[in-house]
């Protein structure tokens, strides 16, 4: 996966034309390790036979992506650990990510 990085500020983003934070143009492109956590994740039932689920990825570099992670829609939660899958989703064209190790999930 490639992201941008100002080369003013050094802010990392996501498909920019325009830094975030300075405004400049001036970006270079990098590549990123794959590897992130979830920030959010929701699941959606619209427009879909099966519910799939919608998660905001914070990759190690610093940028936030939008992707779908696989498994179990309600199993993804905050602060998993992820990591860039080969496939791409063939409906919305977004990164795809699978978790990089089973979360232990208290029984309350």
């Amino acid at each position: 996966m490639v992201f941008q990085r100002c080369n003013w500020c050094g802010t990392a983003m996501y498909h920019r034309l325009l830094c975030p934070v300075c405004q400049g143009s001036d970006l270079r492109t990098e590549r990123s390790e794959g590897v992130g956590t979830v920030r959010h994740s929701t699941v959606v039932h619209r427009n879909t036979p099966a519910a799939r689920n919608v998660s905001m990825i914070e990759m190690a570099e610093g940028f936030v992506v939008r992707g779908r992670v696989m498994g179990p829609p309600i199993g993804i939660h905050s602060g998993d650990r992820v990591r860039l899958s080969t496939a791409k989703d063939p409906v919305r064209g977004e990164p795809v990510f699978q978790l990089l190790d089973e979360p232990y999930r208290a029984w309350t």
